[in-house]
Order: C-alpha cells, then sequence, then structure tokens
C-alpha cells in the first residue's frame, strides 16, 4: 500500500509540474522501502515512464508541447541518459547522494530566484 501511495504522489507532482518524480522517488525509496541507492535511482527511473507518457498524452491533448524544442531536448536526454546510468555504476553511493543534495539545492534556488 505504501508504494502506491509513494506512485500517487509522485505521479501528482509530476503532473502537476512537469517534473519531480525522481526527486520524490529516489529519496522514499531508500528511506521507507531501505533500497541501495543505486538500486531506488534505477528503480525511480523505471517507474517514471509511465508517469511520463500519462502526462505526456494530456500535455498533448492540450497541445502544450512545442515539438521543435522537445525532439531536440529529446535527442540531449538519450545521450544523457546513456552517460547518467554508465556513471550510476561506477560512482559510490555517498558521491550520488552528495551530487543529488547538490543538484536538488541549484534547483530550488533556481526556482525562487
Amino acid at each position: 500500500m505504501k508504494n502506491r501511495i509513494i506512485g500517487f504522489l509522485s505521479g501528482l507532482i509530476s503532473g502537476l509540474f512537469g517534473a519531480g518524480g525522481g526527486m520524490i522517488l529516489v529519496p522514499t525509496f531508500s528511506l521507507i522501502n531501505k533500497m541501495d541507492e543505486k538500486e531506488s535511482r534505477a528503480t525511480s527511473i523505471f517507474c517514471i515512464l509511465p508517469l511520463v507518457v500519462v502526462s505526456c498524452i494530456m500535455y498533448l491533448k492540450n497541445q502544450y508541447i512545442d515539438w521543435n524544442i522537445g525532439i531536440k531536448s529529446a535527442m540531449g536526454g538519450v545521450i544523457g541518459g546513456i552517460i547518467g546510468s554508465v556513471l550510476l555504476k561506477k560512482l559510490n553511493n555517498q558521491i550520488l547522494n552528495i551530487l543529488f543534495v547538490i543538484f536538488l539545492f541549484y534547483v530550488a534556488i533556481r526556482m525562487v530566484i
């Protein structure tokens, strides 16, 4: 039941803000499910796929997608995803946590400013 609630919350945040699934799933998988950091990240990526598909369909229905920017960004995202998954395998959990916290702080500060 708790994993369904976690999924619901990450889907809600993803649908509302267009992002955030991983920011919810990774910490909750690590803290609540006691998963290894790498396993948490990999599982969150797996979970995000259906969230993204459903949100994309809804955004598509409302004609919110800029196809030119979206396709170019997706191409870069594929390359970044490959590099990120290779790095995930090589980095230890402590470094991953530090990088994740730095990223979250950066995003939070940019959103406020």
